[in-house]
């Protein structure tokens, strides 16, 4: 049975056992370093709510300037590959059942006719409801092309008073400045995950878990040498993360790294004592691994990283405030973009350290029942 004392000689051989086991196992190498960076490439530029390169189908049964003006402001546009033009509303809803593109534009016959009237001019939007984010977002493109068409109509001395928007933060909107500080919260979760799920499973499927049963070591030895090696691994990761977005994809750092890094370890060690109780419930690598994702998956939905944690049922809302990844996005998101104050990072950080301690208390708790 596990020894009652701690020993610093004794962790530190379970530290080195721990690391180099990581380190030579080919899976855990492949599982553990591979993906993170993978996933960072692909996904910065996977990743993304834009809309671009679609088609938009087109039925004008007008001749006028207008509409030929609006059509041609179609072609030009960036986010649009090719502007179909079709002669009859069957082939206009047949484009969109057959999910050739994403919107229709019906532009009827008195469409410019009512403009030169001095009436503002009617278009219909047919949207693939299948599609329905991007098709909001395609919409949405399509009314600011309309809206310049309008304003140019319209005589300035008649014209309202123009509405300027500005984006603090992000002022040119670059997608890729919200997901990738975002993915170094996701990958760094998923790392630590892993790398404590398989400590254990490995000992029982190597058959060497029964040595912990007799040897000396104690159970908070087991827990810290087991904590150790993904907390240094999973902030070297973080941190490699974070310098690839300020050196790979130029993405201002506007607060403090200090703090970020703390937030880092402490978010770590959150996921640590959840990745210990998966792996103390599995009895091998492979139920590990699937263990580990159960609980990645669901808690990458919920952490706000996709959609905001404000639009989800209430009972969601409250689970998620018990999912280390929500408040680390938070302080990793306004670590880079908007110098978040050391107040607001508190305010997410301890909410880190409560996690952290109850996860650990219960990883405490499940890996001494399996040593008992």
């Amino acid at each position: 049975m596990a020894g009652s004392t701690f020993s610093l000689t004794r962790l530190r051989a379970q530290f080195i056992k721990e690391v180099l086991s990581v380190l030579r196992d080919p899976r855990s190498r492949m599982v553990v370093f591979v993906p993170p960076i993978l996933q960072l490439l692909i996904f910065a530029f996977a990743a993304t709510l834009e809309v671009r390169n679609v088609d938009i189908a087109v039925y004008n049964q007008d001749s006028g300037r207008w509409s030929h003006e609006l059509v041609q402001r179609l072609d030009s546009a960036e986010f649009i590959t090719r502007v179909r033009r079709v002669q009859s509303r069957k082939q206009l809803h047949d484009l969109i059942d057959q999910g050739e593109v994403i919107a229709a534009l019906d532009i009827p016959v008195d469409f410019s006719r009512i403009i030169a009237a001095g009436d503002s001019g009617r278009a219909q939007v047919l949207v693939d409801g299948r599609r329905s984010n991007s098709g909001q977002i395609a919409v949405a493109y399509l009314s600011t092309i309309a809206a310049d068409i309008g304003a140019e109509v319209v005589p300035e001395t008649q014209a309202p008073t123009p509405v300027v928007v500005r984006h603090w933060f992000n002022p040119n909107l670059v997608y890729r400045w919200f997901i990738v500080p975002g993915l170094t919260g996701i990958l760094a979760l998923f790392s630590a995950l892993l790398i404590t799920s398989l400590s254990i499973a490995r000992e029982r499927e190597l058959g060497t878990f029964d040595q912990l049963l007799v040897s000396p070591t104690s159970t908070p030895e087991i827990i810290v040498s087991k904590s150790l090696p993904a907390l240094a691994i999973g902030t070297l990761l973080g941190l490699f993360m974070v310098a690839a977005g300020v050196f790979v994809f130029r993405i201002p750092f506007t607060g403090s790294f200090g703090l970020l890094l703390v937030s880092l370890m402490l978010f770590i060690l959150s996921v640590v004592g959840i990745g210990l109780m998966i792996s103390a419930v599995s009895m091998t690598q492979q139920q590990a691994i699937l263990g580990a994702f159960a609980v990645g998956v669901p808690a990458v939905l919920m952490s706000g990283f996709a959609t905001p944690v404000e639009n989800m049922p209430v009972f969601l809302q409250w689970l998620a405030q018990a999912i280390p990844l929500t408040h680390f996005l938070i302080i990793v998101e306004g670590s880079f973009l908007k110098a978040m104050p050391p107040g607001d990072i508190f305010a997410s950080l301890w909410p880190l350290a409560v996690i952290a301690v109850i996860t650990l208390t219960m990883a405490t708790v499940f890996v001494r029942g399996r040593l008992q």
